[in-house]
């Protein structure tokens, strides 16, 4: 069953913030601070789950984006994690259609997001469900050093 995050499930998709950093090989912040984090998501921040049973196999974290083609809106699929234990019940399908779903509830034109290049069983996945990689453009990110100078007081 894929629905919206509730407050109540904070502490379970805290422990599937865990499991998805690990994957990641990326560091995790204690807990409490993923959760803290939750409460306070920036605005326009939404969160489907997916439900195995009572435990939360999955989500997708997504926000919208304007202006998309014809000037119409869009949808950016930020992150989609989908737990080991979980992996090849159809959760992470359910979670893409159900963010289809929305997109084409609020009359939106596209749904956008990125994927590992090294990843060729997740690239995959994403071109089964209908999605076409876009070779023409490039992916780029501010941060760290970058973020700084570039966002600091002049």
């Amino acid at each position: 069953m894929i629905r919206p995050l509730a407050p109540a499930d904070h502490p379970a998709l805290a422990r599937l913030f865990e499991e998805m950093q690990a994957y990641y090989a990326v560091p995790c912040p204690p807990r409490e601070d993923i959760e803290a984090s939750l409460a306070g998501r920036p605005a326009g921040t939404e969160i489907l789950v997916a439900e195995d049973g009572a435990a939360l196999a999955g989500f997708a974290a997504f926000s919208a984006i304007y202006p998309g083609p014809g000037l119409a809106g869009g949808l950016f699929l930020k992150e989609l994690f989908v737990g080991a234990r979980h992996r090849g019940g159809g959760h992470g399908r359910a979670l893409v259609r159900a963010v289809a779903v929305e997109a084409v509830a609020r009359g939106l034109k596209r749904v956008d997001w990125t994927a590992d290049a090294g990843q060729p069983a997740l690239l995959a996945f994403y071109e089964s469900l209908g999605a076409a990689p876009k070779p023409d453009k490039v992916f780029f990110r501010l941060d760290g050093e970058g973020l700084a100078r570039l966002g600091g007081a002049e």
